[in-house]
């Protein structure tokens, strides 16, 4: 990959660790836009990556946002309000629907656009020492790539509002209680507890994973009856992984499966 705003390591448990690093501050900026497309297109289809962590180059900001140097343009012509909105939307739904394990690592503020990229996520590990919140509304403005939508389908009507009209940033403990964030850590400790909790994804039935993400988001847009199709389609869809087939041996013969060594031709 030839990425501009972000490292990427590959490690032997199938992990691909990406480290953000778009000085100043990890803006939101058009080429880390592209670049999530190329993480999604490139890696999504990588039968080597099972799992992949979003880290921070900065040592006290995961993302900082939009610049708000950018937000009204240069002046040399009407800016595209609905457009710059979609398209950063459509970079995160794309990153949601990646159909592998996905983990953002914040290391410090995820604030704005920040905390709309690690609502994009699977799994958010925190340090305690970082906040996080969709602050927007401090400037008189919306959250606008998707958190409005994802922050209330994750934490409900009430507790989204609180947060989004107040422009409240949480520290690392209340995230955590609220179900913001799954872990929190020391600073000095993170990247090496998400490793760790990458590799235990890594060594899961990340295909099924996969599978079984598409049914969780279509519970959050579908009707109960095009959900359960969904479900349905996508528990036979295991079957064409080789997945079951080496979960089901294991159970049998009472060993730990062995996940990473089976994967279908195609993936």
């Amino acid at each position: 990959m030839n990425l501009q705003t972000m490292k990427a390591q590959y490690l032997d448990s199938g992990v691909c660790l990406l480290t953000i690093d778009n000085p100043p501050a990890n803006t939101l900026s058009l080429e880390l836009q592209q670049d999530l497309y190329e993480v999604v297109d490139t890696l999504g289809k990588d039968p080597d990556v099972r799992v992949i962590v979003f880290a921070s180059a900065h040592p006290k900001i995961f993302i900082a946002g939009a610049n708000l140097n950018n937000v009204n343009g240069d002046g040399t012509k009407p800016v595209d309000y609905d457009e710059g909105c979609r398209q950063m939307q459509e970079a995160f739904n794309r990153l949601e629907q990646i159909p592998k394990p996905t983990v953002a690592v914040i290391n410090g503020h995820a604030l704005g656009g920040g905390c709309e990229f690690v609502l994009a996520c699977d799994f958010r590990l925190m340090s305690d020492t970082g906040t996080i919140g969709l602050t927007e509304l401090s400037l008189g403005l919306i959250p606008a790539a998707g958190g409005t939508q994802r922050l209330t389908r994750l934490l409900g009507k009430a507790k989204a509002t609180e947060m989004i009209l107040l422009g409240k940033r949480l520290k690392a403990e209340e995230a955590e209680r609220i179900g913001l964030v799954h872990q929190v850590t020391s600073a000095e400790a993170l990247l090496e507890e998400a490793l760790a909790f990458a590799d235990k994804l890594a060594n899961g039935a990340v295909q099924a994973m996969g599978l079984a993400k598409a049914c969780i988001y279509a519970a959050a847009e579908e009707p109960l009856a095009s959900g359960l199709k969904i479900e349905r389609e996508a528990f036979a869809k295991t079957f064409t992984t080789g997945e079951p087939d080496e979960g089901l041996a294991a159970f049998f013969e009472k060993r730990k499966p062995d996940f990473i060594n089976t994967r279908i031709a195609n993936s």
